[in-house]
């Protein structure tokens, strides 16, 4: 008896690094959310634990001032370039990031491939808190995943911007994105108040533009037409 074809699936499935990403961030806020509600760490152990971690694991500027001032660099210090953005201030802020590395972290996979979308993404936020540590003086310490996430952004613009120049159109389309992005952050922090990591943001998106150069399947010509045949 044969077996009849599988229809092929509506929805394409998540590159596996896209959802590791995801599952990570999201359950360590959800860790985080529970002990803030002494849910788990009985007895008041477990409040607190969000402002522990990113005492110890956020990019703080001083500490990297420091190590540049007197040329040490311990590795629980560099470790604070990967590990920051895998910690958020609020559930909110973690569900958001988790959002745009699901939608635009699956583009960037499918085109780029799993190790790309890390390599982008770690090398986006370590990009980030240099740009963050060597451009501004700040006491408040660098948290979250998105100068990863604008990363993924710039990985994105550039598949956009090869796409534009496959199909004979202005490559400067590519950036409308972007540009809606930082235009709408810049009206949030003239209305609500909002700290300098948007230096770390930029940052992290020209980090994102410039890796993905590193990351074309054989190429531009493939490149092309793999954007073409989508």
């Amino acid at each position: 008896m044969s077996s009849r074809p599988r229809p092929p699936s509506a929805v394409n499935p998540l590159p596996a690094s896209v959802t590791a990403l995801a599952v990570v961030i999201f359950g360590i806020e959800c860790l985080f959310s529970l002990a803030d509600r002494g849910i788990i760490g009985g007895g008041g152990a477990g409040l607190g634990l969000r402002l522990r971690a990113l005492e110890h694991f956020a990019f703080y500027g001083q500490a990297f001032d420091w190590m540049l001032t007197n040329h040490r660099f311990p590795p629980e210090l560099l470790s604070q370039f990967v590990t920051y953005p895998l910690l958020h201030v609020s559930f909110v802020q973690a569900v958001m990031a988790c959002v745009f590395i699901l939608a635009i972290g699956k583009m960037v996979g499918e085109a780029f491939g799993n190790i790309a979308v890390l390599a982008i993404f770690f090398g986006a936020s370590v990009g980030g808190a240099l740009a963050y540590g060597l451009l501004l003086n700040e006491t408040f310490p660098l948290i979250g995943a998105f100068p990863g996430v604008y990363g993924l952004i710039g990985g994105f613009t550039f598949m956009q911007w090869v796409r534009q120049k496959a199909v004979g159109e202005s490559q400067m389309r590519a950036f409308q994105l972007i540009a809606f992005l930082l235009g709408a952050q810049l009206v949030f922090g003239a209305l609500f108040g909002a700290r300098n990591d948007w230096v770390a943001d930029i940052a992290g998106f020209a980090c994102g533009f410039g890796l993905s150069f590193l990351f074309v399947p054989g190429g531009w010509a493939r490149l092309r037409d793999r954007l073409r045949n989508r």
